[in-house]
């Protein structure tokens, strides 16, 4: 290969990198990739939503639809989204010729955390926003710090308390690092803060025994102390709670944001 060929070969190559830089920066101020002539119609939403307002996806997104097919900030666009109550992950895309696709994974709620919020199965806790929770969902409250924490010892309760037929409707961790639980027999067992597997697990064992060498509802257990439990019986002196007796929620379990199956679409208009 000549000198001269390869200099041209080179001041070739800058040439069309150069062009190709400037190229979209031209089209934006020439207008050739502007909004009127690459609008963007259709709005195309994945089905099964079922807290997830599409009026509001589609008002939310509305705006940056409306710069057109190349504009678009589709990052923005997406953070805009994934701020709407109930979502869990969103991906936005564009769709040639003109189709912006949304796609929303939603908040599975696993259980109530205090009066007004959620905890959903990713662990994540989420405004309620009045939706009616099943009476049958556990209730929990405690530093959010200690989420992990509480859900462990949730689960683990659950399996010990399991054998007695009776399930664990409530958790509470107070400031002190004291627990306390609901079971489904209207039972308050407070633990304290020390060795609480170990307490729950004995008062487990012998709960069938004492239910049934009493006629009255066992209505408190006080678990702190060495050698036995501090027990209550007798009508309450205060309202339970209104919660339902039965099945209550899975463990948690990470699920993905988004679903790796090809969802279906809606499709929406954007004009």
């Amino acid at each position: 290969m000549s000198q001269a060929f390869a200099t041209t070969l080179r001041v070739f190559a800058w040439t069309l990198a150069l062009a190709l830089v400037a190229l979209p920066v031209v089209a934006v101020l020439q207008g050739w990739i502007g909004t009127e002539r690459w609008p963007l119609r259709v709005l195309r939403i994945n089905d099964g939503l079922e807290q997830v307002d599409v009026a509001r996806v589609r008002e939310t997104v509305l705006p940056h639809a409306r710069r057109g097919f190349f504009a678009i900030d589709l990052g923005q666009a997406q953070r805009d989204v994934a701020r709407l109550p109930w979502v869990a992950g969103t991906e936005v895309r564009k769709r040639w010729p003109d189709v912006l696709e949304v796609r929303i994974a939603e908040h599975v709620p696993f259980a109530r955390w205090g009066d007004d919020r959620l905890l959903s199965t990713r662990g994540r806790l989420f405004a309620a926003d009045g939706v009616d929770v099943p009476p049958a969902m556990p209730r929990f409250e405690g530093p959010e710090a200690r989420v992990p924490d509480i859900v462990a010892l949730y689960n683990e309760s659950r399996d010990l308390f399991r054998p007695a037929g009776v399930e664990v409707e409530g958790v509470v961790l107070d400031a002190r690092g004291s627990w306390q639980l609901r079971l489904s027999n209207g039972t308050d067992v407070v633990v304290g803060s020390q060795e609480a597997r170990l307490r729950l697990s004995r008062f487990a064992r012998m709960l069938p025994q004492l239910v049934a060498s009493r006629s009255e509802p066992l209505t408190r257990a006080d678990l702190r102390y060495t050698n036995g439990f501090a027990l209550v019986w007798g009508a309450r002196t205060v309202d339970a709670p209104a919660d339902a007796a039965g099945t209550a929620a899975p463990a948690v379990r990470p699920l993905a944001a988004l679903p790796s199956h090809a969802p279906r679409f809606s499709n929406h208009g954007l004009s």
